[in-house]
């Protein structure tokens, strides 16, 4: 009986899908990686109240990145050198507010589009790395949802789409489906 009751749950795990990333870029390999999140995040993310739309994955080396600024006097000035905690980082991805768990602005609440660590195993790092070093590869999240009660994020390396790119896209999605249609009919 409890078999039965884990499919259902299964069945019902939420997935929030960043379905313009598909048609945007061209997806050459995925990940699975877990996120480092907060209770409320959590809550938030089981009740489907988070967009992928505007987010972005940033690869972390750990190198130091010395930062210039320009002053209004034209001289420049750098600052320190600060060493970047290797590791991946989720940018922009928006996670609403959990109402049950206090006003907003509380400290309770989480900010809805903090940057959050993502995890992975070193050796997926190493080779992500490497694999965003490429000219025009970045890194995109294509979708979240929960694993045995963990919450993951799939993520692509992907490279970008011109428009062309993405009519001939749309043009092969509408034949294959054509295909299908003419298939089905005949059968």
């Amino acid at each position: 009986m409890a078999k039965g009751r884990n499919k259902q749950a299964a069945s019902r795990e939420v997935i929030i899908e960043n379905r313009k990333a598909r048609h945007d870029y061209e997806i050459l390999s995925t990940l699975e990686v877990g996120m480092k999140l907060l209770g409320s995040e959590v809550k938030s993310i089981r009740d489907g109240k988070a967009s992928l739309g505007e987010g972005y994955v940033r690869v972390e080396d750990g190198t130091r990145r010395i930062a210039a600024t320009k002053r209004p006097d034209g001289r420049t000035v750098r600052s320190a050198p600060r060493v970047a905690e290797p590791g991946l980082w989720l940018h922009g991805v928006n996670i609403a507010e959990y109402p049950p768990a206090g006003p907003a602005g509380s400290a309770a609440q989480h900010k809805p589009t903090r940057v959050r660590q993502l995890l992975a195993h070193k050796r997926e790092l190493v080779k992500l790395v490497r694999d965003v070093d490429a000219k025009g590869v970045t890194v995109v999240p294509l979708k979240m949802y929960f694993k045995n009660g963990k919450a993951k994020l799939l993520i692509g390396v992907a490279r970008g789409r011109t428009k062309g790119d993405k009519r001939q896209a749309i043009a092969k999605r509408e034949t294959k489906r054509e295909m299908d249609r003419a298939l089905s009919r005949r059968a």
